[in-house]
C-alpha cells in the first residue's frame, strides 16, 4: 500500500510525463528590425518616429518635415521634402534653434498641424530643442526622427542638395565627386568642371548591374572611400535621384541629388 507522499510524488511524476507530451508555443522572438527602431530616452517630451514611419510619412506627405539644422547644412544635404527655417533670434551656433514664429508662418498658424522634426541624429540636441519650445508654444502634433540624417543615410537614404549647396561643396570640398546622371552625348557636350557620367538611360533599360560595375572598375565612383561625397544631377530631378538611389544601394553613404534641371545648374 503506497503511502500520501508517494501517491502525491507518483501524481506529480504523472502529470509531467503528459505534460511533457504536449508541445509548447513557440518562444522565439521576433527578428529585430532596424527600420522600426527609435531611441529609448527617458521621459521624451515629445514622442519619436521610426525610419519606416519617416518614410510612410513623406510617402503620404501627412506630416510636415522640419530640418532643424542651420541653413548651409541643410542647403548640402537634407532629408528629400523636409524645409529650413531660419534661426530664432540671437540662437548661438552652440545652442542653435529654428525659429518657432518662422515655423508657425510655414504651417499658416494651425498648432494641430502635424509635424516631424531631424537634425544630426542621436546626439544633437537640435530637434529636442526645437520640438520642446514648439510643445510649450501649444502645438499638439510635433514628433522627432531623432535617429536624424546619419541613420537616414545609413539605411540607404539619399540626401537632396540645393544650388547653393553645390557651389558651396564646389569651393570647399576637393574630395566631392560629381556625377552626371544624363545621357553621354549630352554629357559630353558640357557639363560641371570634374564631372563623371553615369547615365540613368542605363538604369531604366535594366542594364544598372553592369553599369555599376564598369563605374567601379574605371574610377568613376570612389572605392577607395565610400564615406566621399556624391552628387547626382541630370536634366531633372527624378533622374538624378534614381541614379543616386541606385548608388546608395551600393554601400555609397553619402549620396545627395540635385532636384531641379540641368538648366539652372549650366
Amino acid at each position: 500500500m503506497q503511502t500520501k507522499p508517494a501517491k502525491a510524488l507518483a501524481l506529480v511524476l504523472f502529470a509531467f510525463l503528459a505534460l511533457s507530451c504536449i508541445p509548447l508555443p513557440s518562444l522565439a522572438q521576433p527578428t529585430p528590425d532596424i527600420f522600426q527602431a527609435v531611441l529609448p530616452e527617458p521621459a521624451p517630451k515629445t514622442p519619436e518616429v521610426s525610419t519606416a514611419e519617416l518614410r510612410q510619412i513623406l510617402a503620404s506627405k501627412s506630416a510636415v518635415l522640419f530640418d532643424a539644422r542651420p541653413h548651409m547644412e541643410y542647403a548640402v544635404s537634407h532629408i528629400p521634402g523636409a524645409m529650413n527655417v531660419s534661426a530664432k533670434p540671437g540662437a548661438s551656433k552652440a545652442l542653435y534653434i529654428s525659429d518657432v514664429a518662422e515655423i508657425g508662418r510655414a504651417v499658416k498658424g494651425d498648432k494641430a498641424a502635424p509635424m516631424v522634426i531631424y537634425c544630426n541624429g542621436p546626439f544633437c540636441g537640435k530637434a529636442k530643442r526645437l520640438a520642446r519650445e514648439l510643445s510649450e508654444t501649444g502645438y499638439s502634433e510635433v514628433k522627432r526622427y531623432q535617429l536624424g540624417t546619419p541613420v537616414w543615410r545609413a539605411l540607404g537614404g539619399v540626401m537632396q542638395i540645393e544650388t547653393e549647396g553645390v557651389r558651396h561643396i564646389q569651393a570647399k570640398d576637393q574630395t566631392a565627386v560629381f556625377i552626371d546622371a544624363r545621357d553621354s552625348a549630352r554629357f559630353q557636350a558640357g557639363s560641371l568642371a570634374g564631372a563623371r557620367n553615369v547615365p540613368a538611360g542605363e538604369l531604366r533599360a535594366g542594364k544598372d548591374q553592369g553599369m555599376i560595375k564598369a563605374a567601379k572598375n574605371d574610377g568613376r565612383l570612389p572605392m577607395d572611400d565610400h564615406n566621399t561625397r556624391i552628387v547626382v544631377f541630370g536634366e531633372d530631378g527624378s533622374q538624378a535621384r534614381a541614379v543616386a538611389e541606385t548608388l546608395a544601394k551600393e554601400a555609397f553613404h553619402n549620396v545627395a541629388f540635385f532636384d531641379g534641371p540641368w538648366d539652372t545648374l549650366r
